[in-house]
């Protein structure tokens, strides 16, 4: 069996700089995966609805999305774990008392619990979200993930009280102080690989996986070959085999290089 037969790839962060690019070096190391015969995903907290373009860019038909809720493997449904609506209507309880904003993921849409606020029209130009309504509570067995905006320090425990849940800082500028993703304690990105390896009859030890952001501990710890960015935030890193340069500094292809995968 050859030593390395996957790769998975946060996309903030890790293979987007903050200035919304792919660098050409992370396409290139890519490319030469795919050409070896490895399955290449990408694994992100974003909703798949929404980056169809980054997957044609760079030849990926493989996806994990909502940070390990839902799982594709060529078009082929790997896994689906929509959240506890208990959950969800005691979020929407704190988000209301507390005046916090928030977009709720279905497998179709982006569902906002307002239109006007600077906040939310911010964050959704920042992850280019096109397909979005106002949430409605008929929606509420259908939500497969949860980034919440406008919190205080002392806010995130509320939540974390609420549901077997974590809150991790969404980092990326503007949004690294006050804006979170919902990470549920038992589905997250580490499941969804598990769930994947399963499928394609894959072992972890021949897994690589990159990541920058705190959503991205359970995968890194999981794999054979987890990779930190050189940007990633610095909790993340007791949970990496290995730390490569930055986003901006080809980290993706200089990790890869160094497992002899890139030249």
């Amino acid at each position: 069996m050859r030593k390395h037969t996957i790769l998975f790839l946060d996309i903030d962060g890790t293979i987007i700089t903050p200035e919304d690019e792919i660098e050409q070096s992370t396409k290139e190391a890519i490319k030469q995966v795919q050409q070896q015969g490895l399955e290449v995903f990408l694994a992100t907290g974003r909703p798949l609805h929404e980056i169809n373009e980054i997957g044609e860019e760079l030849q990926i038909e493989s996806f994990i999305g909502y940070n390990g809720a839902f799982a594709i493997h060529k078009g082929k449904e790997v896994c689906m774990e929509p959240m506890e609506a208990s959950t969800v209507e005691a979020f929407l309880n704190i988000m209301e008392d507390k005046g916090h904003e928030a977009i709720l993921y279905t497998n179709e849409k982006n569902l906002l619990t307002t239109n006007e606020a600077p906040v939310m029209r911010k964050f959704i130009n920042q992850f280019h979200l096109k397909h979005n309504e106002r949430y409605h509570s008929s929606y509420r067995n259908h939500i497969l993930g949860i980034s919440l905006m406008n919190l205080k320090a002392n806010d995130v425990a509320l939540y974390e009280e609420a549901g077997i849940i974590h809150l991790s800082p969404i980092n990326v500028e503007g949004f690294k102080d006050h804006a979170f993703d919902v990470i549920r304690d038992k589905v997250h990105k580490g499941f969804a690989v598990s769930k994947v390896l399963d499928f394609l009859g894959l072992s972890k030890e021949t897994a690589i996986a990159f990541g920058d952001g705190m959503n991205d501990k359970e995968m890194l710890s999981f794999v054979g070959e987890g990779f930190a960015m050189g940007n990633a935030q610095p909790e993340l890193l007791p949970y990496a085999k290995h730390q490569t340069t930055d986003v901006r500094n080809s980290g993706v292809f200089n990790g890869l290089k160094s497992l002899g995968l890139v030249e």
